[in-house]
């Protein structure tokens, strides 16, 4: 046997073993979430005009454009990255299931808000289904019109095993508009 086919044996005896273990990898979590928001319409319950964005304020004829409110979808934001620690609240417990086809951590349960004055925030929930304490990180996207506001990296202190925790991600202040934010489990 010469050497090169000596080394092309090792190669596929190596990917042989490592295969089962790369195959092993459960998916990573996540979630994606719109905020909610109230009907851009209104009815008069006396007249029975229905006044939209379009026509309230001039009599039921169109707004000029030079006129109208402040549209979220045309905003600028200098996208910011942020790291934060956030403190996870145990609020129950799940069953010790991960393995080739479940995550050690997996995300639940998504809300988006903005806190009035403040900061929006993602309120989720984290199953550590693992045997093993964990560190979780969560990465959350926060953006409007699928323009990038703000990217937070959530560090979470440990979680025991079999624990169910709930966890707030901040995002930027709620002077900048966002209608979605998409958060995963970086690690583990």
């Amino acid at each position: 046997m010469n050497s090169g086919s000596l080394t092309t044996i090792s190669f596929c005896l190596l990917g042989m073993a490592l295969a089962p273990a790369a195959l092993a990898q459960a998916p990573k979590s996540a979630v994606d979430v719109t905020a909610t928001t109230g009907a851009p319409e209104f009815r008069d319950p006396k007249s029975g005009m229905v006044w939209t964005p379009e026509n309230v304020g001039q009599g039921g004829k169109p707004i000029l454009p030079e006129d109208h409110a402040f549209d979220p979808t045309s905003q600028t934001a200098p996208a910011q990255g942020v790291v934060q620690r956030v403190t996870p609240r145990p609020v129950g417990s799940v069953p010790i299931t991960a393995g080739p086809t479940v995550p050690i951590v997996n995300m639940e349960n998504p809300t988006l808000r903005a806190v009035p004055g403040q900061r929006w925030q993602v309120v989720l929930y984290l199953n550590n289904n693992s045997s093993n304490p964990v560190e979780p990180v969560v990465e959350c996207r926060f953006t409007n019109g699928g323009n990038l506001v703000t990217d937070t990296r959530a560090m979470a202190s440990q979680i025991g095993p079999g624990v169910r925790a709930g966890i707030a991600v901040m995002g930027p202040r709620v002077n900048y508009f966002v209608d979605r934010a998409s958060c995963q489990v970086a690690s583990p």
